[in-house]
């Protein structure tokens, strides 16, 4: 049981800067927002956010891209990463593996930090499985805490038979001969998002420039840039 009396949350105060959002802003000539790709592994959210963020970067836009694989590098490293800097106790107390109550961490942790860059005024785009809808929503209320409609979900829409059929890291293979456990779309559910903002059919034989050309007009149209 915790003791109110020590309780040091109640002691945790936001402090609103001097320099406001709109502040930078302005200096960006752009609104901040979190550009959330989702979508099975395979799919191609990876790299349709990396074209939307050539394209946006040509345009003078200042954006950002959090990507799944890289995330696991640092912010959200598993026990086995962690453990040989920091220790056995440190890993198993921050280390994230893959199971339901870990994603749901990894999701909060990134959701977090994008909504602090967008409030800083960036684009941000993030390329996550995130298969199930809570942890979407939790970090749909996290951006738009603010007040905002900062939060634009993406949906890559790709069958799984594709999806596996492109396999890039073999990780397909892997949890269909069960070397992999919790695998969303094998062996763990994917939840399609209901309503997203875009919704990109990634099995209708269309181009990346194609799909990344049409979140960026969803952006402008949405006024972000």
């Amino acid at each position: 049981m915790s003791d109110k009396s020590t309780d040091i949350s109640q002691d945790i105060v936001w402090h609103d800067h001097s320099v406001d959002r709109s502040m930078r802003e302005q200096v960006l000539g752009q609104r901040g927002c979190v550009v959330w790709f989702t979508g099975l592994s395979g799919c191609g959210k990876s790299t349709v956010a990396n074209a939307l963020d050539v394209m946006l970067n040509q345009q003078g836009r200042a954006t950002t891209l959090l990507d799944g694989d890289n995330v696991r590098h640092g912010l959200c490293a598993p026990p086995a990463v962690l453990a040989g800097e920091h220790g056995q106790d440190f890993s198993d107390r921050f280390g994230l593996g893959f199971g339901a109550v870990d994603r749901e961490e990894n999701i909060r942790r990134i959701g977090s930090v994008a909504a602090l860059m967008a409030g800083a005024g960036l684009i941000t785009l993030t390329a996550f499985v995130s298969p199930y809808r809570k942890d979407r929503e939790r970090v749909r209320k996290i951006v738009n805490a603010a007040g905002g409609d900062d939060f634009i979900e993406v949906f890559v829409d790709t069958p799984l038979e594709i999806c596996e059929s492109r396999d890039p890291k073999g990780l397909y293979k892997k949890a269909r001969a069960g070397e992999i456990k919790n695998f969303t779309g094998i062996s763990d559910p994917y939840e399609s998002p209901e309503a997203p903002e875009v919704r990109l059919d990634g099995g209708a034989g269309r181009t990346i420039a194609e799909l990344a050309a049409e979140v960026r007009d969803y952006l402008e149209k949405r006024s972000r840039i």
